[in-house]
C-alpha cells in the first residue's frame, strides 16, 4: 500500500526542531492516518523509533498506568521496549494513548528529562484528556490531524502539485482556472464527494478504481464510532449520543440543513442535548456550526447555541450512509436539492480543517449565509454553497452586503463554475475553496 502525502508531516518535522522543549501529541478521529503518519515520521527523522499501542500491549498499559512519577514511567518504558533506547537519537510513540490517558500529565517531567522525545497519539483524546489531572500546558506542541482535505485527495489520485500552484494563481488573480484544469478538478471533485478523505477508503479507491470497496472501509469506520460511543461516552448519554450521529444525514438532507431537535426521541430542549453534541465534536466524529446574531467579529460573541448544524467530520462517511443510487448522480455534478448538504459539508469540512471556525447566519429579511467564519486577523468571510446551476441568485450575500452595521470582509459563492467577479461576491469553484487557509 502506497504512503499517502499528509501535510501535517510538515507540522511534525516543524515540532522535531523544538522537540528538546515540547512533547508532541496527535489528535484527531480514528482512522484519519494519525498512527501511520507519526511511524512515517519516526523512520525519516529518528535513527531509532520505539512504539507502544496502547490497546493491542495491554501488558504495557498495564504497567504505563501504574506509574507513580515521571521517572517511573520512563523506566518502565525502558524495561517494555523491545529494543533499547538511545539518549538524544530515539522516538518513543505512545499510541492509542486514550486507553491511558492519565501517563500524558507526565510529559512535562519526561520533556525536561530530554533523554528521549515523546509522541502521544489516538483517538477520543477531545473526551478523554479533558479530565485527566493535570495537563501539561506549555510542554505539550498538538497537531490535529482530519481526514484527507481535497488537495490531499488529489495528490493521492496523482495530480500534481503544479496544478494546485496556477488555482492558487488564478484565485488570487480572479481569473478563470483553465478550462481543461477546472474540468479534472470537477471531475476528481466529484469523486471525492464519494470518496472522502478517510485513508483506508482513499487507499480502497486507488487499489480498484471503483466505489465498493471504498464504501465497505466506510461501513466499518462508522460501526467503530458507534462502538466508540459505546465504550467512551457517558453510560447515561450514549444511546443519546448515538442517536445523535446517527441523524447526521437525514438532517443535512433537510432544506436548510439545520438540525432538528425534534428529532432526537423525547427532547424538547436544546440543553437537554448541548453536552451530547460537544461530546461528538470533541471526539471528531461531527464538526458543529452554531447560528450567530449577526456576521461580525468576534463571531464567538454572537454565537446563538441553541441553532446548529451538524456536519459529518468526513463527505465520504456522508455520502456512504446513502444508498448508491441516491448519490449516483453527484458524478454528473447535477444533484437534487436533497443532496445539497453534501456540497455544504464538503466545504465545512475544508474550511474545519484549514484553521477556519464553523459559524452560519439567518434572519427574516435577509435569508441565510451558509457558513461564516473568521481569519485570525478578525476579517469576516461569508460562504454560499451552491450544488445547482442557479448560482447567480444569491439573495442572502446580497441582502446582508447591503446592511451597513454587518462586518463582512469579503463574500464567496461557491458553485460549479469558475472564477469570476460579480459585484461584491467573488465566484469561486466549490473545489476552490480549498484554497484558503488560517494557520
Amino acid at each position: 500500500m502506497t504512503l499517502l502525502n499528509r501535510k501535517a508531516l510538515g507540522q511534525l518535522e516543524a515540532w522535531k526542531q523544538r522537540a528538546e522543549n515540547h512533547a508532541l501529541l496527535i489528535t484527531g478521529a480514528r482512522q484519519v492516518g494519525k498512527s501511520t503518519l507519526l511511524e512515517e515520521f519516526g523512520r525519516r527523522a529518528y535513527p531509532s523509533v520505539v512504539r507502544f499501542d496502547l490497546i493491542e500491549n495491554t501488558a504495557a498499559c498495564t504497567s504505563f498506568a501504574q506509574a507513580t512519577s515521571a521517572e517511573d514511567l520512563a523506566f518502565r518504558i525502558e524495561v517494555m521496549a523491545s529494543r533499547p533506547l538511545v539518549p538524544g537519537k530515539t522516538l518513543v510513540i505512545l499510541d492509542e494513548v486514550q486507553a491511558c490517558p492519565e501517563i500524558v500529565t507526565y510529559a512535562k517531567y519526561l520533556v525536561r528529562d530530554g533523554k528521549y522525545d515523546y509522541a502521544f497519539s489516538g483517538s477520543l483524546l477531545g473526551v478523554q484528556l479533558e479530565n485527566i489531572r493535570s495537563f501539561p500546558v506549555g510542554y505539550v506542541t498538538e497537531v490535529q490531524m482530519f481526514p484527507l482535505d481535497f488537495e490531499e485527495f488529489t495528490w493521492a489520485c496523482g495530480l500534481a502539485q503544479t496544478a494546485w500552484d496556477e488555482i492558487r494563481r488564478a484565485v488570487a488573480a480572479r481569473q478563470s482556472v483553465p478550462d481543461h484544469l477546472h474540468a479534472r478538478m470537477l471531475q476528481l471533485f466529484h469523486r471525492y464527494l464519494l470518496i472522502g478523505g478517510m485513508p483506508d477508503a482513499v487507499n480502497a479507491y486507488r487499489e480498484t478504481n471503483g466505489i465498493d470497496a471504498s464504501r465497505t472501509a466506510q461501513a466499518n469506520i462508522r460501526r467503530q464510532y458507534g462502538i466508540d460511543i459505546t465504550k467512551y461516552a457517558p453510560v447515561a448519554r450514549r444511546l443519546l449520543i448515538r442517536n445523535i450521529f446517527e441523524l447526521i444525514p437525514a438532517e443535512l438532507s433537510k432544506q436548510n440543513r439545520r438540525f432538528n431537535l425534534s428529532d432526537i426521541e423525547n427532547i424538547k430542549r436544546y440543553e437537554q442535548v448541548s453536552d451530547d453534541f460537544l461530546w461528538l465534536a470533541a471526539a471528531g466524529v461531527a464538526l458543529p456550526a452554531y447560528n450567530i446574531a449577526q456576521p461580525a467579529y468576534p463571531l464567538v460573541c454572537n454565537e446563538q447555541r441553541k441553532l446548529l448544524k451538524l456536519f459529518s467530520s468526513d463527505v465520504g462517511l456522508l455520502t456512504g450512509a446513502f444508498l448508491k443510487r441516491d448519490v449516483a448522480e453527484i458524478l454528473d455534478g447535477k444533484v437534487k436539492a436533497s443532496l445539497g448538504g453534501v456540497y455544504e459539508n464538503f466545504v465545512a469540512q475544508e474550511l474545519a480543517a484549514h484553521g477556519f471556525p464553523l459559524h452560519y447566519f439567518t434572519k427574516k429579511g435577509i435569508g441565510e449565509l451558509d457558513i461564516v467564519t473568521e481569519r485570525a486577523d478578525g476579517a469576516v468571510l461569508v460562504f454560499e454553497v451552491k450544488s445547482g446551476s442557479g448560482y447567480k441568485t444569491h439573495a442572502a450575500i446580497d441582502n446582508a452586503l447591503a446592511v451597513k452595521n454587518y462586518q463582512i470582509d469579503e463574500a464567496y459563492v461557491l458553485a460549479e463554475c469558475n472564477v469570476a467577479q460579480h459585484g461584491a461576491a467573488l465566484y469561486l469553484p466549490v473545489y476552490a475553496v480549498g484554497v484558503f487557509e488560517n494557520r
